[in-house]
């Protein structure tokens, strides 16, 4: 049988056919689903390109292929080539596929009021939550309201009418957007740890008060992940007396604009935009070498980029969104978009060498339990059961 997976990723497609990709979602990613199914049908954005970067990672091969979405960046890109994305969508889908859709997503939404309507059996995999998405301070939009008035309830709809879900949270995307009571329900974070992603040992304290490496990964195509807090929170804490250098990774159409801002609260070289970074040695890299990871973020599912951190033994300070509860204990955490509670969780950490090495003890601890044997048992099991679930429902129509 073969299975349709929705994904809002963005992938590049070469002259020869192949489908690559930078960051996530390479072609081990979608191996995991062939433990169960025949063949992975992804459906996605492509965007033809002459070539890729030698660092690249293929995302097509053996029992994987893609149905090329038409490639758009944002809603009025969106609304113009609507037409096409609605028709490539729903006839990626066979009348006897399985269907996951990944979720929220507006691919995933096309699809699944097509399939609603004849009664053919899907699941969720519940990866964000659009409420936080569309905060005040994340998203710089004319339609933000209506966007955090529509997908919420649109996501919360897709849930109740799916015949299982599985969320990257314990319980805090479940709260807000639940299943029915006979849907099958479990929960495995995206994340793919192996033995390679962790340390052996957790961090010492730092015995002289020097300069201290701030570290955060995430996109910079909006502002979710509350870089412009973060560099805000950096140039109190420096003002302050504090010396910290800043490290973000990732990158976005709002780069320049945080370049700008950093150079203007003269921290000069203390920020470094590295961009994007392929995942794996290259992220863990920098991860070493940094003193504490922050994800100030306005919303989260459950942050890959942190559970890689805290693997690395790293001390971590996040926002009180999504899933990073789930994570760190309170005082690990502060509200969202609060530039002096930053800063002074920033400095009530690092000059407290003692509460950085527990905090590494710890982060490293909680890590364990997302490592790849462990979440591998519960996909199966979820693959399975939507496998069952179609095979049951195709014998009711012959």
């Amino acid at each position: 049988m073969k299975v349709v997976i929705t994904i809002e990723h963005r992938f590049d497609r070469t002259p020869d056919g192949k489908v690559w990709t930078y960051t996530t979602c390479p072609y081990s990613f979608w191996k995991r689903y062939l433990e169960v199914f025949d063949h992975v049908r992804v459906v996605a954005r492509v965007r033809d390109v002459p070539s890729v970067p030698s660092d690249f990672r293929r995302a097509d091969g053996e029992g994987v292929s893609f149905a090329a979405i038409p490639y758009y960046v944002g809603p009025w890109q969106y609304l113009q080539r609507s037409h096409q994305i609605k028709f490539v969508a729903q006839n990626a889908v066979g009348a006897e596929d399985a269907v996951i859709l990944r979720v929220g997503s507006p691919i995933a939404a096309l699809i699944q009021s097509l399939l609603y309507k004849i009664g053919h059996p899907y699941a969720v995999e519940v990866v964000a939550d659009p409420y936080d998405a569309f905060a005040p301070g994340s998203v710089r939009h004319p339609l933000r309201s209506f966007f955090r008035w529509l997908a919420p309830r649109q996501l919360r709809g897709q849930c109740a009418k799916a015949c299982a879900a599985a969320y990257v949270t314990k319980y805090a995307l479940q709260r807000r957007y639940p299943v029915a009571k006979e849907a099958f329900s479990t929960h495995y974070s995206s994340v793919e740890l192996l033995d390679t992603a962790f340390v052996s040992s957790t961090r010492s304290p730092k015995q002289e008060m020097g300069r201290f490496s701030l570290i955060s990964v995430g996109t910079l195509a909006q502002l979710y992940k509350a870089p412009d807090v973060l560099i805000k929170a950096v140039a109190a804490c420096v003002r302050e007396g504090l010396d910290l250098q800043l490290i973000l990774i990732g990158d976005g159409k709002h780069r320049p604009e945080l370049e700008t801002l950093a150079k203007n609260l003269e921290l000069g070289k203390r920020v470094n935009f590295l961009g994007q970074l392929p995942t794996g040695n290259a992220v863990r890299t920098q991860l070493d070498q940094a003193d504490l990871f922050i994800l100030a973020s306005y919303q989260e599912g459950l942050p890959r980029a942190m559970i890689e951190a805290m693997a690395r033994g790293l001390p971590c300070i996040g926002s009180t969104v999504g899933g990073i509860p789930e994570l760190l204990p309170p005082e690990d955490m502060v509200s969202p978009g609060d530039v002096v509670a930053l800063a002074n969780k920033i400095r009530e950490v690092v000059t407290n060498p003692e509460r950085m090495a527990r905090m590494s003890t710890r982060n490293l601890e909680t890590a364990k339990d997302y490592r790849e044997q462990i979440l591998q048992e519960r996909r199966i099991a979820f693959y399975r059961y939507v496998r069952k679930r179609t095979e049951e429902w195709l014998k009711t129509q012959k």
